[in-house]
């Protein structure tokens, strides 16, 4: 079957290319050129150009009634107005559509070239110039309006029951974080992000351990350019400068006056106990040495930080690091309850994503630094729409909608919806992050780490 259809169309080809010979021999024995064409064949043309169009719409119009209905329904509250914005926008491009072509189409036939006919040329028209430049401002105008209000709807405050849920993406995979019976997310911060730790959830074990790394680093860099001999050396010179009046150095001398001797030279007698002991100094070259100056400021603001968020209390007395005690964190898959409204925080750890759930109609950036939000309520649960899809593998996803990388296909997450009572049932199946709320642990490491503090901010 195969080969006779293979040879069909081959037979097919070699007729064309036949026939297209004939017409060209035809017209050498009329002796009529190439290029003249007759005012029959331009009201063929024509002709032609209406019945394409007839066609083309009758194709148009079957891929829409045969697929223009592929989406699954709108599995959210807000996807309803989505799919109304969407229905609105697609009235207009579809009006525009059939307007455009059907005049594109109309002129071609009907103003087909005639030798007796001329064409009026005139350059410039304000009445045409104020007709496409006012109304498609205006269709404009509205589609951002009825958009704006759309968004500001999925976007707007939560209601004060609303469930909180944290969707954290990295390369590349998501994790979801729920805030415990605190109702507050613990604290996170990049800087205490480990192998253990892949949210930089503030905790006193982990501010602890961050501080004591930034302290080492800060004395190691101190200790490299107070020892710094070329430094040392110019410093030397210009106290005994100062120390005898002279001004050999520019004007850091002061000609013994005003001058705290005693100073002077103890810092003198610093400096020459330093420079004996050559195991302990160190040679830089002005750039390296200005490198380490600016780690050692960017370390302090560091440091300053880790301080800030160790001082950080919530409205409630909360502190910091115990509000991330109670956090659950999931992956592979996270469970939402039907009917009851959910504010979603976005947080990304290295480059920006876009979380995107096609049958909640929703999606939404997630930038490194800056926390992105919407809220939503399902309305339909994973099993309900299994029956409505006819599929029983059917399950809610969530995706990566930016290409984020090379394994960026690779992004996906369970979502389950099910009924309040299902969802109750398995929040409680939940790991805590660190400690249970009753736990007498959280006391003992908000002590330690106060004390670290107050040890530290004395040490500065």
């Amino acid at each position: 079957m195969k080969l006779l259809i293979l040879l069909v169309v081959v037979i097919g080809l070699v007729a064309i290319v036949q026939l297209a010979k004939v017409y060209q021999l035809t017209s050498s024995l009329r002796a009529r050129r190439e290029e003249d064409i007759s005012e029959a064949d331009n009201r063929l043309n024509g002709g032609l150009f209406l019945a394409f169009m007839v066609l083309f719409y009758a194709s148009v119009i079957w891929l829409v009634v045969r697929y223009g209905d592929y989406a699954l329904p709108s599995a959210s509250l807000h996807g309803e107005a989505v799919d109304t914005l969407m229905g609105f926008n697609l009235a207009i491009i579809f009006a525009v559509f059939f307007l455009v072509n059907t005049l594109l189409f109309w002129f071609s036939a009907k103003y087909y070239y005639r030798p007796e006919r001329k064409a009026r040329f005139f350059a410039h028209d304000n009445r045409l110039e104020l007709v496409w430049t006012v109304i498609p401002s205006i269709v404009l105008a509205v589609i951002i309006a009825y958009g704006l209000s759309t968004w500001n709807q999925m976007t707007g405050a939560p209601a004060e029951d609303a469930l909180r849920v944290e969707i954290y993406s990295k390369q590349f995979d998501w994790t979801a974080r729920y805030p415990g019976n605190d109702g507050e997310f613990g604290l996170s911060n990049y800087n205490l992000i480990t192998p253990t730790n892949p949210l930089g959830i503030v905790t006193a074990e982990g501010l602890e351990a961050s501080m004591s790394e930034v302290e080492k680093s800060i004395a190691k860099l101190e200790k490299e350019l107070k020892h710094e001999r070329g430094h040392l050396l110019k410093e030397q010179l210009e106290l005994e400068a100062m120390l005898h009046g002279g001004d050999h150095h520019g004007d850091h001398a002061d000609h013994g006056h005003g001058v705290d001797h005693a100073a002077v030279e103890a810092r003198l007698h610093e400096i020459e106990t330093l420079l004996e002991d050559e195991s302990s100094l160190t040679i830089l070259t002005e750039a390296a040495y200005e490198a380490k100056e600016d780690k050692l400021n960017r370390l302090k603001r560091h440091r300053q930080r880790l301080l800030e968020i160790s001082e950080f209390n919530y409205d409630g007395g909360l502190s910091a690091w115990a509000a991330g005690n109670d956090d659950q964190i999931v992956k592979g898959e996270f469970h939402l309850p039907v009917g009851r409204e959910v504010e979603m925080v976005f947080r990304s750890r290295d480059v920006i994503h876009s979380a995107y759930m096609p049958q909640f109609r929703a999606q939404m950036n997630t930038v490194p630094g800056v926390p992105t939000r919407f809220k939503m309520t399902p309305t339909i649960t994973t099993d309900s729409m299994r029956y409505i899809t006819g599929d029983e593998n059917f399950d809610y996803v969530l995706l990566c909608n930016k290409v984020c990388g090379a394994a960026h296909f690779n992004m996906e997450m369970k979502i389950v919806v099910e009924t309040q009572e299902e969802y109750d049932a398995w929040i409680k199946e939940q790991k805590e992050y660190l400690v249970k709320e009753e736990s007498e642990e959280a006391p003992a490491e908000t002590a330690d780490l106060e004390g670290t503090t107050d040890k530290t901010t004395a040490s500065l």
